[in-house]
């Protein structure tokens, strides 16, 4: 409890006021559940309740944890390896991460000490099962996070072969979560739990309830000045901008850097040491602006994210859904502004048939598209950080007389909407 309330948890999500009576009794529990709902305190509170109510008897095994978290991308097992250890603080349970692109002895001298949770990704782990680092016939539960996105990634394959490794399916419990209960989804949680509770929180709760949602209708060439106006006229202090493609996020970041704008990319080309540092950097609030895929962003939890902007639109609606839930998270207020022009406006439809409900669409005022005042010359190319952002040494840089673009792509003009300002909070806009 001392560790819930430091969290600042006061009530209990949807999610967690129906799985959690259920799964602290042992059920199993197949669930729907976007991410921001709340759904990894449910499964953490459950398991760490449930070790601590029954203490093992002697000394573990080394590398033989009681419970295996699993989740097909490294951004999402650091999020939930991070807010466990935060969870068992007052404990003496202890937590390993296991995922590649990091250093392998260091993570298999973590393995080799007692660990009670180990959350991971597929691969690291049978890497490490293989050579006989991991052992995991004494798991009590196991969670397979985001089944649909392991299916999509053609993880089933490698997820099977350590499910086999766990006990009996009658002999351990079993959560799995998805954001969408299709119907291979649904064949893997019957196969792998017994009678479980299922709980459903629809995407278009995540959407309606804590996001506010705005779209403005501008051409290509508007974006980056009514995204600059939008940052610098409401000092946004914290933002996350999305892209579709890695070089939109390069070019992106380098008009940031030209203005003095303090920002840093995340996407799947770097680093993973980079990205972690790169996202502490953020968390702290020594970045402004981050500038992000869908690959790298999709695990990012931060506390009072206030608003995301969307520069392009996702091309799977799905997507969407993901990257509003950076904000608005676990109950909290946010505001999602997205720019559409007309290639972009081609995905709005499928969007809002997933959420549930139309979108405000509707055309920045004249204002509010007025180009940045020409950038601070600077004479070298920017260097990055070890955190991943940008600096820009003075000196001389463009042409005062040339007008800043924003990333390639369409240069046409989007659906047609209703004009209207920016406002304080750009989200509480609607359609006529």
């Amino acid at each position: 409890m001392h560790a819930i309330a430091d969290l600042g948890f006061q009530f209990c999500t949807p999610i967690q006021a129906e799985i959690m009576p259920s799964t602290l009794a042992g059920r199993d529990a197949a669930g729907r559940a976007q991410t921001g709902t709340g759904k990894t305190a449910a499964f953490l509170i459950t398991v760490i309740t449930r070790m601590l109510r029954n203490p093992l008897p002697g000394k573990p095994r080394k590398g033989s944890p009681r419970v295996l978290v699993l989740g097909p991308t490294r951004e999402l097992v650091m999020q939930i390896a991070d807010e466990a250890r935060q969870l068992v603080q007052y404990t003496p349970l202890t937590v390993t991460s296991v995922f590649g692109g990091m250093d392998f002895d260091k993570q298999r001298r973590q393995l080799t000490q007692s660990t009670d949770i180990v959350v991971a990704t597929p691969g690291r782990l049978l890497d490490f099962k293989r050579q006989g680092d991991l052992h995991l016939d004494q798991v009590e539960t196991l969670i397979i996070d985001e089944a649909d996105r392991m299916l999509d990634m053609g993880f089933i394959p490698d997820v099977r072969k350590i499910i086999n490794a766990t006990p009996q399916k009658g002999k351990r419990q079993t959560l799995l979560f998805s954001a969408t209960l299709t119907p291979e989804v649904t064949r893997l949680a019957a196969q792998w739990t017994t009678d479980p509770v299922t709980v459903e929180i629809e995407p278009a709760q995540v959407a309606v309830d804590t996001v506010e949602q705005l779209v403005y209708i501008v051409t290509r060439e508007e974006k980056y000045a009514l995204l600059y106006n939008i940052i610098t006229r409401q000092a946004l202090d914290q933002v996350i901008v999305f892209c579709n493609r890695k070089d939109e996020t390069r070019r992106l970041a380098d008009l940031f850097t030209r203005y003095d704008i303090d920002c840093a990319v995340l996407s799947g080309d770097i680093r993973q040491n980079v990205r972690m540092r790169t996202l502490d950097s953020f968390k702290a609030g020594k970045i402004r602006i981050l500038v992000a895929t869908d690959v790298a962003g999709r695990g990012i939890h931060i506390e009072g994210m206030d608003h995301v902007i969307n520069y392009t639109l996702p091309r799977d609606p799905e997507d969407y859904v993901h990257r509003i839930g950076r904000t608005g998270r676990a109950g909290a207020s946010g505001t999602s502004i997205s720019f559409a022009d007309e290639e972009d406006s081609f995905y709005i439809p499928a969007i809002e048939a997933l959420i549930g409900h139309p979108l405000p669409c509707i055309q920045p005022e004249e204002g509010w598209l007025t180009p940045p005042p020409p950038p601070p010359p600077s004479r070298r190319k920017p260097r990055s950080r070890d955190d991943g952002s940008q600096v820009v040494p003075p000196g001389r840089g463009r042409k005062r007389s040339q007008r800043p673009r924003g990333p390639r792509g369409s240069d046409r003009g989007g659906r047609s909407g209703r004009s209207g300002a920016p406002r304080k909070r750009p989200g509480s806009g609607s359609a006529s």
